[in-house]
């Protein structure tokens, strides 16, 4: 299972953590959130997966992935039997 890092926002249509929060229901990938404070300070555990602070971050097959458009990236990869993209 997934596990998605996002801010707390309480939607999926005013944040990069949205975008991804929709692609991964497209995707039918099996997925818990954890949604995390806006306070840098707060997100030690991002920081620890990471080295940085920043969210979304993904945890797929136990490796954290940052960044929303590499996170959509590799959901397509992996859509397309994680094979390059022609």
């Amino acid at each position: 299972m997934a596990t998605l890092y996002r801010c707390i926002t309480p939607t999926d249509w005013l944040c990069p953590c949205g975008t991804v929060a929709r692609a991964l229901r497209r995707s039918n990938v099996e997925h818990e959130q954890v949604r995390v404070p806006f306070r840098q300070g707060e997100r030690g555990e991002i920081d620890a997966l990471t080295g940085q602070r920043h969210v979304p971050v993904l945890v797929i097959g136990g490796e954290p992935i940052c960044d929303s458009r590499r996170i959509i990236e590799h959901l397509e990869w992996r859509a397309a039997g994680g094979r390059d993209p022609a």
